[in-house]
């Protein structure tokens, strides 16, 4: 039985990286595949290739409503862990859910009518909803917190593993003929989730949810297991113990529900919690990243007027470059903290944006225009990971209270699916209509990036969450909060409540003055 070291990196090899490359692979891989001549001809409903004028328009919103009929079961998915992850456990949980991406999977790589294809795509995007909100989970509850950063930062590398990998299979068999060319694509994407199925019984069960379940001497073996140490070692049962407090200690908010935030007390300032995962997500989907990820063949080959091979390998290799730089936030999210990530990534993006907006309106004068296109399209694969490939995930997790941290997770993940399903939907339509305009609101998007982190979300590299609660807590008004949470050391925190009761008095006193 694997132990310590080789079960962590069984875990990651054989649930958390094909569960997050199927996200990616099924994100971008059916946009590719769109443009063949095979696919409309099967799919006359959604042909924007041999179509003009008001037939492509209607076709391209149908595109668009088939294509992001993914995220929307995602949207679905990730809210039903809220009710059905603790009752099932994750591993039951996963399970369940590879079982319904391998249903969706099929149905869209068998389909001859585009009714059977959407339907596949939302039970796949069910399924593929519902890894995206367990999986972390189970990987963070089976792992030391010194780790939690860079794990975290793995999920986003496998996520666009995937999409490297669906573009240059999809390049690959646009060369063959016939159906061939868009449905091995789709069907080899069932190789991912049939590595979750046969490897899934041999990680333990999150010792956490052992717990909460009383199965004590089972979570006593499975925490064993996950530090290579014997189940009777008193670091494990100590942990065991933690755990076990930590629980009775919010059974007394078990009521609490997410509709508390709008109507309660909110003295740990819940409902600005709240709002800081909300908007990290809406900022993760709405600055750009996945119009580029899942349209980058599009963009090339219909807004920049280039060559359709030229289109698939630029694009395939631009997210090859994507994934190379999501390396990047792995050494960095937890050197230069949260905050320096946040706010360099949205400027870079801004920038990126600004330009492509320019030289994509003039691209039909310049050939050269195109090239600088291609170049910052190139630049902004570089600087979206940097603070959007998984320290926007991470960062819910660590400004939640403890006992809202499940309910405030699937709420945002919930959220971050709904803005991605906006985006996919909306997409096809706006670059036939708008074209180099749309590009604008992704740059004002991404420019209120840097804004909007320096001014109201804290730092919470290295701190101790429970005094960052107490940063919550005891900051006299919002707009301390920043300040007061730069103030606090890394590490473990004592008596860090008495410290800000002395500074919310000395603020009271100014501003009473």
């Amino acid at each position: 039985m694997l132990r310590g070291k080789s079960l962590h990196l069984a875990q990651v090899l054989l649930t958390v990286a094909p569960a997050f490359i199927t996200y990616g692979y099924n994100q971008a891989g059916v946009a590719p595949l769109a443009n063949l001549q095979s696919w409309v001809t099967t799919f006359p409903e959604i042909d924007t290739v041999n179509t003009h004028g008001a037939i492509k328009e209607r076709n391209s919103t149908r595109k668009g409503a088939v294509i992001a009929s993914y995220q929307l079961g995602g949207l679905l998915g990730a809210l039903a862990c809220a009710h059905i992850g603790d009752r099932f456990g994750r591993r039951r949980t996963v399970f369940m859910a590879t079982i319904l991406t391998i249903i969706g999977e099929l149905l869209q790589a068998s389909s001859y009518s585009i009714i059977q294809f959407t339907l596949g795509r939302v039970i796949l995007g069910i399924g593929v909803g519902q890894l995206s909100a367990t999986v972390p989970v189970w990987q963070a509850e089976c792992s030391s917190a010194k780790h939690r950063g860079q794990h975290v930062v793995v999920d986003g590398i496998c996520m666009v593993l995937g999409f490297v990998i669906t573009n240059w299979v999809s390049y690959g068999f646009g060369k063959t003929a016939g159906e061939t060319q868009w449905r091995v694509p789709l069907a080899l994407a069932l190789a991912f989730p049939l590595i979750i199925l046969g490897s899934l019984f041999m990680i333990p069960e999150s010792p956490r949810w052992l717990v909460m379940v009383s199965k004590r001497d089972q979570a006593a073996h499975s925490l064993a297991a996950y530090r290579g140490l014997p189940v009777n070692d008193d670091m494990v049962q100590r942990e065991i113990a933690s755990i076990e407090s930590s629980l009775e200690l919010t059974e007394q908010f078990k009521s609490f529900t997410l509709r508390e935030l709008f109507t309660g007390d909110d003295k740990e300032r819940l409902l600005y919690r709240f709002a800081l995962c909300l908007v990290i997500q809406f900022f993760q989907q709405m600055c750009g990243g996945n119009l580029i990820s899942t349209y980058i063949s599009t963009i090339f080959e219909e807004n920049l007027h280039l060559d359709k091979d030229l289109s698939s390998i630029l694009g395939a290799s631009a997210l090859t470059w994507k994934f190379v730089c999501n390396f990047i936030p792995f050494f960095a999210i937890d050197r230069f903290g949260r905050r320096k990530v946040f706010m360099l990534s949205g400027a870079g993006m801004c920038i990126c944006m600004i330009v492509l907006t320019i030289t994509t309106k003039f691209s039909d004068a310049s050939r050269g225009l195109s090239i600088v296109s291609v170049v910052f399209i190139w630049l902004f694969n570089m600087f979206y990971p940097i603070g959007f490939s998984g320290a926007n995930f991470l960062y819910c997790t660590e400004v939640a209270p403890m006992r809202l941290r499940v309910a405030m997770s699937s709420a945002s993940t919930a959220n971050k699916w709904l803005w991605n399903f906006i985006v996919v939907m909306v997409t096809p339509v706006a670059l036939d209509t708008i074209g180099w305009r749309y590009y604008i609101v992704y740059a004002v998007i991404s420019a209120c990036i840097p804004v909007t982190v320096y001014l109201f979300y804290p730092e919470t590299m290295g701190r101790n969450l429970e005094a960052l609660n107490e940063v919550f807590h005891d900051a006299p008004s919002a707009w301390h909060i920043v300040a007061m949470a730069r103030k606090l050391p890394q590490g473990d925190v004592t008596d860090v409540h008495a410290q800000f009761e002395d500074e919310k008095c000395t603020v009271e006193q100014k501003e009473h003055a």
